[in-house]
């Protein structure tokens, strides 16, 4: 053991423990789900995440070994391994940051497109759209808004055809700014795709927060197997 810390080694061995330990959850969870999602009739665009995750969690599950058996065994080979898919995973982190931040104008026209796909939804007459726009309306009540980008406009000849109460204020808010009044009764004023680009605003910072933090342990997980790679080479 001349020359290797044994506090790193054991540093490292147990940051990675746990590393693969999430792994193994990650991947079990989500083979389950893709299971149970394909017997149920799961969509497509579902089961594209739940592959993802399999992927993530599959990546995750042998980093966390190579970097604690690198770290018992003392396998300078393992630890370079452990090193380079690491800083892979960074730099794509990075790319996959600095794409968004540059691609940000064509994101807000698919979201801009998906909103008026929506508006095309709630306008429907057909009856195929009735589950959403039940949904829909439980959004409006819960979030105080109307319609999605032009208020009541937005559901065309269903306003007040599916319910009478739609976009009705509480007795409560009438007389504050949040209500209007339209076709004799008080109604929201806020458009619900205001409401939606706070919602997703809102994540965005949870989901910077995450990557953020990823980014900082991964940096420690560099750091730790490069010191211990160093160590290793020079007993």
């Amino acid at each position: 053991m001349a020359g290797v810390s044994k506090c790193m080694k054991y540093s490292m061995f147990i940051f990675n423990f746990f590393f693969w330990v999430c792994g193994c959850i990650i991947l079990g969870f989500s083979i389950w789900i893709r299971v149970t999602g394909v017997q149920q009739g799961m969509d497509s665009s579902t089961l594209a995440g739940v592959n993802l995750l399999i992927a993530v969690g599959s990546i995750i599950m042998i980093l966390g070994f190579l970097g604690c058996c690198g770290a018992v065994k003392e396998s300078r080979c393992m630890l370079m391994l452990f090193f380079i898919a690491l800083l892979l995973i960074l730099i794509l982190q990075i790319v996959g940051g600095v794409l968004g931040a540059v691609n940000k104008s064509q994101v807000e026209v698919v979201f801009n497109s998906t909103l008026s796909i929506m508006v095309e939804s709630l306008q429907s007459t057909t009856g195929e759209h009735k589950e959403y726009q039940e949904e829909f309306q439980k959004f409006e009540r819960k979030n105080k808004c109307c319609g999605v980008l032009n208020g009541p406009k937005d559901w065309g000849e269903n306003f007040n055809k599916l319910s009478t109460d739609m976009c009705q204020c509480e007795p409560e808010d009438q007389s504050s700014d949040l209500c209007k009044k339209y076709q004799s009764k008080y109604i929201y004023k806020k458009p619900c795709g205001d409401v939606i680009m706070q919602q997703i605003k809102d994540n965005l910072v949870i989901i910077m927060g995450i990557a953020f933090g990823l980014a900082a342990i991964e940096i420690l997980g560099l750091v730790f197997s490069m010191s211990l790679y160093c160590q290793i080479g020079r007993k």
